[in-house]
């Protein structure tokens, strides 16, 4: 009877032992695999924050680093639709006229093709319960040049809000320790980039 219940006790060991050995194994595997997921989203919003970006500062001249102002200004902005068309007394098919056709929102322009996403939250970081993107706007000089430059950052604590609390840590750490931002963002206040550092 002794025996029985000792390889029960081994039995259920062994089992403890080998889903901690599978927990221990598949734990990494399942951040890097959610923190992979968070990344994609994070990054098209950054992408859209930086398109947006640019066409405000192509109107205006510079970058702003105001998301208030931003939005402003995809409600109200309009941009040209043009429509490129031979030049008639041109025999060398070369030349084009530019002709302007009406005009479109900002924001239809760079949303209208997807019709469910609320761009008045696009400064919203996703999946950090309301924290927003850290956005910077300014000028900077580069070889003597005067150079408008902007930087939008997502931290990894914000959007790996809820993960395995050590792991987000470790991730951050390492980032530190080569000198690389703990996150992703796109743009830099250093430099003439409007580069993301997943790229």
């Amino acid at each position: 009877m002794k025996n029985k219940i000792l390889n029960i006790v081994l039995v259920i060991a062994a089992l403890v032992l080998a889903y901690l050995i599978y927990d221990s194994i598949m734990q990494p595997v399942n951040f890097n695999k959610e923190k992979k997921a968070r990344e994609e989203v994070v990054i098209k919003y950054l992408k859209d924050i930086r398109l947006a970006e640019f066409i405000y500062s192509q109107l205006n001249g510079r970058y702003t680093g105001s998301f208030d102002t931003l939005i402003h200004f995809m409600d109200s902005a309009q941009i040209p639709v043009v429509k490129m068309i031979p030049d008639p007394h041109d025999t060398t098919f070369t030349l084009t006229i530019n002709d302007t056709v009406g005009y479109v929102s900002v924001a239809d322009s760079l949303f209208g093709k997807t019709p469910k996403f609320n761009y008045h939250n696009i400064d919203i970081i996703p999946f950090s319960g309301g924290e927003h993107f850290i956005l910077k706007a300014g000028v900077i000089k580069k070889g003597g040049v005067k150079v408008n430059v902007f930087e939008v950052a997502a931290p990894f604590k914000a959007f790996l809000k809820g993960m395995n609390h050590q792991m987000v840590l470790n991730l951050i750490a390492s980032k530190k320790q080569i000198k690389k931002y703990p996150g992703l963002k796109v743009g830099s206040m250093e430099e003439p980039s409007t580069s993301g550092n997943w790229e």
